[in-house]
């Protein structure tokens, strides 16, 4: 569930959990006391509205839940229980659009005078474009295989599909027409994980990297990742080369056409028109 500008919140402070997180043996056999603050991001216009707790997050759940959580699952450290934990409460809760999870540790086996060790994360959904494309073998096949390999996968999921269309391959190679499109999709994943489950899904579609822009049996690229401007020797966000790509603009402006670029301040509509013109 991604929305934009969800700033409303439901705050669970203080909520006392006796679990078996930690390194040391004696924590995992015994265990000890964890205090959990919990901020739920929502939009909280409906239910205050219709004042029914079926438009809104049952905040009693949700507490039952973490108790349950904690007392199911064990780990060793606190950022693991505080990675786990937050995702899964996102991927539980549909109408909570990010959390604030903090995971306070009164009783930590430190020899010293202190008053509680604590670690405190954000996580939320966001909301990526993905051009993809194909143009040899059973191009259709290798496109929806793709498709349907990330329907399943659930910490992404695929809101839009654009149409696909037939386009003539970019670049200096010559090489056999391509099936392209974009899809809209919302995850939690990072975007170095969202690259890293593409690439998995190229490599399920036997992709090989041997010439640059040459024929590919599947091509995934991140166009957008929230407004996200990302630019080092493993991933660039925007793709640098989207302005250029009418494969990439004409699916995409189906999708989104008012999505502003993060750099250029240029929507997606805007773009095409002027690629066009050239």
């Amino acid at each position: 569930m991604y929305i934009d500008n969800a700033k409303d919140e439901i705050r669970i402070e203080g909520l006392e959990v006796y679990a078996y997180h930690g390194v040391y043996e004696e924590e995992k056999e015994e265990g000890q006391n964890f205090f959990i603050n919990c901020t739920l991001y929502i939009d909280a216009a409906k239910p205050g509205k219709t004042d029914n707790l079926e438009d809104s997050t049952n905040y009693g759940e949700v507490c039952e839940y973490i108790t349950k959580w904690n007392r199911k699952n064990r780990c060793d450290l606190l950022e693991a229980v505080a990675e786990r934990l937050s995702r899964d409460l996102l991927l539980r809760y549909k109408l909570v659009t990010a959390v604030d999870l903090e995971i306070r540790k009164p009783e930590a086996p430190i020899k010293l005078p202190f008053g509680c060790v604590s670690v405190k994360v954000h996580r939320e959904w966001h909301r990526a474009y993905v051009a993809i494309g194909s143009n040899m073998g059973d191009k259709n096949k290798f496109v929806n295989d793709a498709l349907d390999i990330l329907k399943k996968q659930k910490m992404i999921n695929i809101t839009k599909v654009s149409e696909m269309i037939i386009t003539k391959p970019y670049g200096p190679v010559e090489q056999d027409d391509f099936v392209n499109g974009v899809m809209e999709l919302e995850t939690v994943l990072s975007p170095y994980e969202l690259l890293d489950a593409l690439h998995a899904v190229e490599n399920s579609a036997g992709r090989k990297r041997e010439i640059h822009w040459g024929p590919r049996t599947l091509d995934l690229d991140i166009i957008f990742y929230d407004k996200l401007v990302c630019d080092d020797e493993n991933l660039t966000i925007p793709h640098v080369d989207m302005q250029n790509r009418d494969f990439v603009l004409k699916p995409l402006c189906e999708l989104a056409p008012n999505f502003r670029h993060p750099v250029t301040g240029k929507t997606v509509r805007e773009m095409l028109e002027e690629l066009k013109e050239r």
